[in-house]
């Protein structure tokens, strides 16, 4: 895929106030930690995160996708009656229908023109949003879109911690583990055909790359036991996503390099989906990227899903890791297995 005339806006983000440590967490599972003669620090230690940020309880997605989408509306001179398109693509959603994007767009005050639907696919959710305003764009269908997103952890987090203890093996404890790097915040993302502000970063391509035989090495969904042993679950293979999505990275990255006729060696900043210590160093080792050119968040925030990746970037940005002139590399994904990745002329 490429683009020539898809410029990224701003991105604007929101993050909760409630910061859990995983010390906070593996207190909680003390009686697990007892029973199994674990030591404290395993969690920081086996995933490299210290600690992720949760909502209050009760809180509302689309409201904080809203907060993060206005936040994004407000760096830009982008008018809100000029947004043609809103893509709610988070995993997390108000309802089953309608359309959580719905409530974002009645937040804002989006025209009644404007095209609003909900797209998922996991943690790529956010990546596969940016390609299809992107689409759009190009096509010359819409002058200016926006992408939202909104991740909460707490509930599903406190679900399986409930269920570790309760279950209280070792073999459920490195199955439910990958559950416990789970962090919250909201991401919204403004692209343009650049009418407003040229010098803005440019889309200049994606490559996507899927792997869906692997589709059951994760999955967070409603308790299929019978009878039910908790309202959801979340099931990850934990050691069978690293090596597969390790393999798939490495053919994503070979075909990325050639579409977009970029050498690897070129990239000057990568920004990735966030996960763990050992998951980044399989990103780095299966495009072939050193380690000094990626940036990353997971230590503080954890894995946000779909809203890590933009809230990344706009972290970099805001640092100044990423400047004028840079090529910038964006890699997603997602459990099912699917990948997506981006370059920008920064």
């Amino acid at each position: 895929m490429k683009f020539s005339r898809v410029v990224l806006e701003a991105i604007g983000y929101e993050l909760p106030t409630n910061v859990i440590t995983s010390s906070w967490i593996e207190e909680r599972l003390r009686p697990l930690y007892q029973r199994l003669f674990l030591q404290p620090g395993q969690l920081e230690a086996l995933t490299g995160i210290k600690e992720r940020r949760w909502w209050n309880p009760g809180h509302v997605n689309s409201h904080e996708a809203t907060k993060a989408a206005r936040k994004a509306l407000e760096e830009t001179d982008v008018p809100v009656s000029d947004i043609g398109a809103l893509v709610y693509a988070g995993v997390c959603r108000d309802d089953f229908e309608p359309a959580t994007a719905c409530a974002v767009a009645a937040n804002l005050g989006l025209p009644p023109t404007a095209m609003i639907y909900d797209i998922s696919n996991a943690c790529l959710g956010v990546l596969n949003g940016i390609v299809d305003i992107a689409n759009r764009i190009e096509l010359g269908q819409i002058k200016a879109g926006l992408i939202v997103a909104c991740e909460t952890a707490r509930e599903i987090t406190t679900i399986m911690i409930e269920r570790m203890i309760a279950e209280g093996s070792m073999d459920f404890f490195k199955q439910a583990l990958a559950t416990l790097t789970g962090g919250s915040g909201a991401a919204g993302v403004v692209l343009t055909d650049g009418s407003y502000a040229p010098d803005r970063p440019r889309l200049v391509g994606a490559t996507a790359m899927a792997a869906p035989q692997h589709h059951r090495m994760c999955r967070w969904g409603f308790d299929r036991h019978d009878p039910p042993r908790a309202p959801m679950m979340m099931e990850t293979n934990a050691i069978g996503l690293l090596t597969h999505g390790k393999e798939l990275i490495t053919r994503l990255g070979q075909a990325f390099y050639q579409e977009m006729q970029w050498a690897r060696e070129t990239i000057d900043r990568l920004i990735p989906h966030q996960v763990a210590n050992a998951n980044r160093l399989a990103i780095l080792e299966g495009l072939g990227i050193s380690p000094d050119k990626d940036f990353s968040t997971f230590p503080f925030l954890g894995n946000m899903g779909t809203v890590s990746l933009p809230v990344t970037a706009a972290i970099a940005a805001e640092r100044g890791v990423l400047q004028r002139g840079q090529r910038v590399a964006f890699m997603g994904i997602g459990s099912g297995l699917n990948s997506l990745m981006l370059g920008w002329q920064w």
